[in-house]
């Protein structure tokens, strides 16, 4: 299972009324931490964690006074010091150096702290806001629309502080072609918990067998598929179906999709040849253009190829700014 908070509500929803539950969050950080405020995992009366706090090092101790929390129904709240000789964080040589603040939210039928809310509402893939109150069991969340990736920060209200993280669905990629050196790239983007959707019209491409990590798998280019891209909130496209035609013919069908970035796989010509098949410039693209695809990190094997790709993916979706292959492109 992966650390995204999907994955974590899903399991916490599907034994949510099975067993005893606690929500654990970082609300604050001084110094270097592993974890930024906002970091959530789920902790159920079995000892089982879904998520990470830490770099794997607390976690014992925090599944320990995650069930002082069950026991009394109250907050538990810790603080791990880094820099302190007598801090448990410290004997443990965490190396962080600095100080992470957590607390522990029990979870009951008639108190969820508005995670069943959230949960439906990541199922939709859309975003907004979720709210914690500081050592206490209250929480709750509000949907809507949140312009890039602020970070988690805490609001300070009359009747106390409250911790605000902003909430968006995991990534959810596209990869036109499904070749040999596709398989990695959905492999390794499951393993990162991120949505993805494979489009291949040629029989022998894109099989299940090769893809069973895939979540979805599409036979079509036309515009029934710019309507899923929109209807299915996908942020990002792959092409590398090693032909001009199709790649174009993708192109040509996303010009006008809510996406946020595009690879192209190749080098800058080609995809400049893609453009041309299309009938389409760069200005036509309202969208980030990464060709050649993903950030240079010396690698030739598909494995390193589908690593570029997904990294500057990752960087063009959650630093808001353009990966280097990027600007090239536009040269």
């Amino acid at each position: 299972m992966s650390n995204q908070l999907s994955a974590m509500l899903s399991a916490w929803h599907d034994d949510r009324d099975l067993t005893q539950w606690v929500l654990g969050t970082v609300y604050r950080t001084d110094g270097s931490a592993y974890r930024k405020a906002g970091a959530m995992m789920l902790i159920n009366g079995h000892g089982q964690q879904f998520g990470l706090l830490s770099g794997g090092c607390l976690e014992a101790d925090i599944i320990r006074n995650a069930r002082k929390a069950m026991h009394t129904g109250k907050t538990v709240m810790l603080t791990y010091d880094g820099n302190d000789e007598d801090d448990l964080s410290f004997k443990l040589g965490v190396g962080c150096g600095g100080t992470v603040y957590i607390m522990l939210q029990p979870l009951n039928a008639q108190n969820d702290l508005g995670l069943s809310d959230l949960y439906a509402t990541l199922r939709k893939r859309q975003s907004g806001l979720y709210f914690q109150k500081i050592n206490a069991v209250e929480g709750y969340f509000e949907r809507g629309a949140i312009d890039g990736h602020p970070p988690a920060h805490i609001e300070k209200r009359s009747d106390g502080d409250w911790l605000v993280t902003p909430i968006q669905p995991e990534p959810h990629v596209l990869v036109v072609g499904g070749g040999m050196d596709a398989r990695p790239v959905i492999d390794i983007a499951h393993t990162m918990g991120w949505v993805t959707t494979l489009v291949d019209p040629r029989p022998a491409n894109a099989r299940k067998e090769h893809f069973a990590r895939a979540n979805t798998i599409l036979r079509k280019i036309d515009r029934e598929l710019a309507a899923y891209v929109s209807y299915h909130r996908v942020d990002a496209v792959i092409l590398m179906a090693h032909s001009i035609q199709i790649d174009a013919s993708a192109l040509k069908n996303l010009r006008n999709a809510p996406i946020k970035h595009l690879s192209a796989l190749g080098p800058r010509h080609r995809f400049n040849e893609v453009l041309d098949q299309a009938g389409l410039s760069y200005g036509d693209l309202a969208f980030d253009i990464s060709s050649p695809a993903g950030l240079d990190i010396g690698g030739q094997l598909p494995e390193s190829i589908a690593l570029s790709m997904l990294s500057g993916i990752h960087t063009a979706l959650f630093k808001q700014r353009a990966a280097p292959a990027m600007a090239q492109a536009a040269e």
